[in-house]
């Protein structure tokens, strides 16, 4: 995807060099593309890696739409001091995870995890939407008289 993003025309502005460590395995200093654009590939796929890009927009409402614009909808945040606009974000964002004002990972164990659209498979297997999806209920009556 590094390749891909500068083949794109999009600016690698930091990272993306193969890192070595002590331990075996493929490591990767995190990459920042800036320039990019919403059709490029590193903005229109799931790369589940440390590679971010930026995509300059006019205002919140185009950012909006190009935060929905994708085919994906794992998890999505911004970063606002407006409480106007975090509300709006929160129920309009088109992603099963959205944040204000905090990372897009690592959420907490005890709520439900997933996404929507294409980043969706199953049901929610965490929090309480766990026990009720595995649960059958029963109503049972004694009568000790």
């Amino acid at each position: 995807y590094i390749a891909i993003g500068r083949q794109e025309g999009a600016d690698l502005a930091f990272g993306g060099e193969p890192l070595d460590r002590e331990t075996r395995g493929f490591y990767l200093q995190p990459a920042l593309f800036t320039q990019a654009t919403n059709a490029m590939r590193i903005s229109r796929e799931e790369i589940f890696g440390p590679v971010a890009n930026v995509i300059r927009v006019k205002d919140y409402d185009e950012a909006l739409a190009v935060a929905n614009d994708t085919p994906f909808g794992l998890t999505s945040g911004i970063c606002t001091s407006s409480l106007k606009h975090a509300r709006h974000f929160k129920r309009n964002s088109e992603a099963g995870m959205v944040m204000v004002n905090l990372p897009t990972a690592g959420v907490d164990f005890h709520v439900p995890f997933g996404g929507r659209k294409g980043s969706s498979y199953g049901p929610r297997e965490q929090g309480r939407y766990a026990a009720e999806f595995y649960t059958t209920v029963k109503t049972a009556y004694t009568f000790a008289g």
